[in-house]
């Protein structure tokens, strides 16, 4: 499976551009809180009250957004058919050029996440190019990100290294999110040192940023190559650290995977 690690915070840091005057706004902002300090269940639950509070203000676009970070939750929770159910109600005409760009790379996410990377590749060319130019870097690093996995897992590696060099040029070569992609993309290719080395790497600035849940998915990614490279013994005990993690973070689904390791 085509497991994906994603900027959870992605649609909450669009909803922070819009001004907190409104309940739905100062609402959502809590649920970004909550998020980033790995408090899921309540994030959610946060941003439910934030969605009705929306629909109550007649705003469309905080609904979108809303909505968007309640599907990329439940993406990342592994809980694929209702993160499909949340994208699937989101108005289209009320988004704005960012908002389209974040709900296709959503749905690009879910794609790879259900093992369908030709349909990750229709959809990234779905997006206009105007729209794109006014994504952030970090979307747009998302974007290439969710790219080069697919074009990995359809065997065409020439094309993944080109999309994951373009998340380095939206980010930096030192970013964690760019070492991350390109480990992913490292290991598709079955190149398992080449991906433990990057791993290592990714680990690394992902403790000293305290990104728990980038931390505990880097740990399960390298559980499998380890199994690979038979270090069994290291294997295990990074399914064992990530599974607690994800326990503590209320991930069962999530901890479920790292224990059985694939």
């Amino acid at each position: 499976m085509v497991n994906t690690l994603k900027r959870l915070l992605l649609a909450a840091l669009l909803l922070s551009c819009s001004a907190f005057a409104s309940e739905s706004g100062r609402i959502a902002y809590r649920a970004q809180k909550l998020l980033s300090g790995g408090r899921f269940a309540a994030a959610y639950d946060a941003y439910s009250m934030a969605l009705l509070a929306s629909r109550k203000e007649s705003d469309l676009l905080s609904e979108a957004r809303v909505l968007l970070s309640m599907a990329q939750i439940r993406i990342n929770s592994l809980d694929l058919v209702l993160a499909d159910s949340l994208l699937s109600v989101i108005r289209e005409p009320s988004l704005d050029a960012v908002t389209r760009v974040a709900v296709t790379e959503a749905r690009m996410e879910l794609a790879n996440a259900s093992e369908d990377p030709g349909k990750v590749l229709k959809l990234a060319a779905s997006v206009a190019k105007e729209d794109f130019k006014e994504a952030s870097d970090g979307l747009q690093a998302a974007f290439y990100a969710e790219q080069s996995y697919a074009l990995a897992a359809l065997g065409n590696l020439d094309s993944a290294y080109k999309s994951v060099d373009r998340v380095r040029k939206a980010l930096s070569k030192s970013d964690g999110r760019y070492i991350l992609a390109k480990a992913r993309v490292e290991e598709i290719a079955k190149n398992w040192n080449v991906a433990d080395s990057l791993y290592a790497e990714a680990e690394k600035i992902s403790i000293t940023e305290n990104r728990i849940f980038r931390t505990a998915n880097i740990l399960y990614y390298r559980s499998r190559v380890w199994d690979k490279l038979n270090r069994k013994q290291e294997a295990e005990d990074a399914r064992v650290r990530s599974a607690q993690a994800f326990e503590l973070m209320g991930l069962p689904k999530l901890k479920q995977r790292s224990e059985k390791g694939n």
